[in-house]
């Protein structure tokens, strides 16, 4: 009798959990090339087309391409500024990319945090929300931003995301990751 109630009460015992900071946790790349297709909207207009982004710790740069794969605008940042250079030979100059990011997206992102929501790798102030079975991010809450992680690359822990979508109100970029490559 009293080795059925210590496996009873061994039964009971609750198994450890893990603490989540430490499920799948990403250390993101610092520098990377990523070419995809995206869709943004601000509730009211819409763009969609290919993309290509080049981030490193000093330069960033996003190619933007119509649907028909011309270049539609170039947003390139470092520590000296920002500037876009549209189809038609324009540029703008500004203080930094986040300044210039609305006009090519036509929506307000964070842009310093892009690079890491992209990885899956949020920053520490981010609320993971959810996590798929391999213990990847599949929502995360950071900045009134909501990033859903709708597919990775595979089904590995350290697999990137190949597609999100991160929205706030009526704000959305939808992003589909064909090719990943990073960068020394």
């Amino acid at each position: 009798l009293a080795a059925h109630g210590a496996l009873l009460v061994a039964a009971c015992v609750p198994l450890p959990v893990r603490d989540a900071r430490d499920v799948a946790a990403r250390a993101p790349q610092p520098a990377f090339l990523i070419e995809g297709r995206l869709s943004a909207t601000d509730g009211r207009e819409a763009a969609s087309g290919r993309f290509e982004w080049s981030h490193a710790p000093a330069h960033d740069r996003l190619t933007l391409f119509s649907p028909l794969g011309q270049v539609v605008a170039r947003l390139d940042g470092d520590r000296a500024g920002a500037r876009l250079v549209s189809a038609d030979g324009t540029r703008r100059d500004a203080v930094d990319v986040d300044t210039l990011l609305p006009a090519v997206l036509g929506i307000d992102l964070p842009a310093p945090r892009l690079p890491r929501w992209v990885q899956a790798a949020p920053d520490a102030d981010a609320e993971v929300r959810t996590r798929d079975s391999s213990g990847r991010p599949q929502l995360v809450i950071d900045q009134g931003w909501r990033i859903d992680y709708l597919g990775y690359a595979d089904d590995t822990a350290a697999a990137l995301p190949q597609r999100l979508d991160i929205s706030r109100g009526d704000a959305r970029l939808r992003l589909i990751i064909d090719s990943w490559t990073t960068q020394p």
